[in-house]
């Protein structure tokens, strides 16, 4: 029996809470990797190891995949090779906190497309003036913000939006974690070419090994799995907007494992964002609920007459994306 709505969004939302704890503290363990092997070096082998364990743990079988499937899995693995060297070559210039606002633009702008009530598109502003004033501290700080490494967080959030979208389209044509597992694979051989030097350097050293595994895990396995899981059961604008739980998470851990100050204005800002996600969260969830209610009393007036659940009706991810086979 089909879990009912309401409950379906719970789960969906602990799943992106659970992909916002693990992503920060991944990636403030890959920083600690960058003098030895740099930030592609940290991303190719982060990836590879990634693509190593699900192969191993979901063994997918895409040999009847058709062509629809394949391009949507190359795409999304594209999409995650791209999305996490720009981060990391953003991370390797400037702290972890802004770096993640910046890129959660990408995201933000996607759910603020997407968004067809007013209320969602007011959460999205509330969290876009958290973005700004994580925006405003990098720049009025002690420590200015490298325009570099600006630049390279702003292309990671474009193909941080690329990555929801293809996400979705890959929860919605292939079943079970195989797109995933094959995806990883195709950034892993996408980044082979930094990956080999990385490797090398790492053959003989366990503790950096070790390190790059628990960045394999922390930033790849458990945030990417519990993605699609969540994309299955969220609508695409909720899903961006509950991401901005990101910047907060991103600002602990730099603090925590960096020891990146947390000043007044990113307080200011992770309340903000994680306004935004609460508020975002209880829309849905009222308005799954209201649609249950408005179905079951339908149902009560003339039940010989099927009416569609809400997460029944059409959406992003319970039919293909408006993307090319």
């Amino acid at each position: 029996m089909q879990k009912p709505a309401s409950s379906r969004a719970l789960v969906g939302v602990t799943l992106v809470v659970g992909s916002c704890l693990s992503l920060p503290f991944g990636a403030a363990v890959a920083a600690q990797l960058f003098p030895v092997l740099g930030p592609w070096g940290v991303t190719s082998l982060r990836v590879a190891i990634a693509a190593l364990l699900l192969l191993v743990i979901v063994r997918p079988n895409p040999r009847r995949w058709v062509r629809g499937q394949w391009l949507a899995a190359v795409l999304f693995g594209l999409a995650l090779a791209a999305m996490n060297g720009f981060f990391y070559a953003a991370i390797d210039r400037i702290p972890l906190g802004p770096a993640v606002a910046i890129e959660f633009l990408g995201p933000l702008v996607l759910a603020a497309a997407l968004t067809r009530r007013r209320a969602d598109a007011a959460w999205v502003g509330v969290a876009l003036l958290g973005m700004l004033l994580l925006g405003v501290d990098g720049l009025t700080g002690a420590d200015a913000l490298d325009p570099l490494g600006v630049v390279f967080a702003l292309i990671a959030a474009g193909f941080w939006a690329l990555y929801i979208r293809m996400s979705a389209r890959v929860g919605a044509l292939i079943p079970g974690a195989d797109g995933l597992a094959v995806g990883l694979v195709v950034a892993a051989i996408v980044l082979l070419p930094v990956g080999v030097p990385a490797a090398t350097t790492v053959a003989g050293d366990m503790q950096l090994l070790g390190l790059a595994a628990v960045t394999a895990v922390l930033s790849s396995v458990i945030p990417y799995s519990f993605e699609l899981a969540a994309l299955r059961r969220l609508p695409q604008r909720v899903f961006g907007v509950l991401l901005s739980l990101e910047p907060a998470f991103a600002t602990l851990a730099g603090w925590l494992i960096l020891a990146q100050d947390a000043t007044v204005l990113k307080v200011l800002a992770i309340a903000l964002v994680i306004a935004a996600s609460v508020g975002t969260t209880l829309g849905a969830r009222r308005q799954q609920r209201r649609a249950e209610a408005d179905s079951a009393a339908s149902d009560r007036a003339d039940p010989d007459r099927r009416h569609p659940r809400f997460d029944d009706e059409p959406g992003p991810f319970t039919g293909p994306l408006p993307l090319p086979d």
